[in-house]
């Protein structure tokens, strides 16, 4: 499998959450110092100064929830694109896995069993999934934590939608008839997912040796199409030719 990645822009963000974590710091420090130094000096505040001082906290409030949602998606660890990769191992050597380049579809597969957009999640709690709907098992304590870190699941199934849409408008004028198809994907292996009925987008583990997986995912979808092509060689074909997968390429990676 071929793996393209937009390291330019991964590399970025992760320098961006760096700086946004020591700026945060520093401005809740300089908050703190600021919003009390009418006490150390012992004068009144004119008006301009408190209306400062009344910024400082929700700045600095806006300032922390950018850094936790910047770390989350970019610094934390496993890295998406590495987790899928690995999971993925084995998979024909055809096949091209896309991150980073085809927003809101961060993560794009092409092989013989199909077109996907993925979308990952980094969370490693425990969720009962039914209805297309994700509910969290927390206790009222830890649903607590979990507010003050900005931890939640969103909506897995709208963004998949999104990126399905998305990428379907990418590939309009290059193969209008393929099938672009969606999966969720959680890539921390401590996370935890009691799946309840049929959903209409697989939500699956990235790590192999939790059930169910991306790989065995694939085995199965390819399985189901080799039953029904008699055609092994069909069944092992591409979705996309190589030309119109290096016009997806030049038309959609910058």
């Amino acid at each position: 499998m071929r793996v393209v990645t937009n390291k330019k822009l991964a590399r970025r963000n992760r320098q961006l959450t760096t700086y946004l974590f020591f700026g945060t710091f520093g401005a809740l420090i300089l908050g703190f110092i600021f919003i009390n130094s009418s006490l150390v000096t012992g004068e009144t505040p004119d008006t301009l100064v408190i209306l400062a001082q009344a910024a400082v906290l929700p700045i600095a409030f806006i300032l922390t929830i950018v850094s936790v949602r910047m770390t989350n998606l970019w610094a934390r660890s496993p890295r998406p694109e590495e987790a899928i990769a690995d999971g993925l191992k084995g998979l024909s050597n055809k096949s091209v896995l896309y991150n980073y380049y085809h927003f809101p579809a961060r993560h794009v597969l092409i092989c013989p069993q199909g077109v996907y957009a993925i979308v990952t999640r980094w969370h490693d709690q425990k969720f009962t999934i039914t209805d297309d709907k994700f509910v969290t098992r927390k206790n009222p304590i830890s649903k607590f934590f979990s507010a003050l870190r900005f931890d939640g699941v969103g909506k897995p199934f709208r963004d998949a939608d999104y990126a399905q849409d998305r990428l379907k408008r990418m590939l309009e004028d290059i193969a209008p008839d393929v099938e672009v198809q969606t999966l969720i994907v959680f890539v921390d292996p401590k996370a935890e997912l009691e799946i309840e009925g049929n959903l209409k987008t697989p939500v699956l583990y990235a790590d192999s040796k939790r059930k169910p997986n991306l790989k065995s995912y694939l085995r199965d979808v390819k399985r189901d199409m080799a039953n029904e092509n008699s055609d092994k060689k069909n069944a092992d074909l591409m979705p996309l030719t190589d030309e119109e997968i290096e016009a997806f390429e030049q038309a959609t990676i910058k």
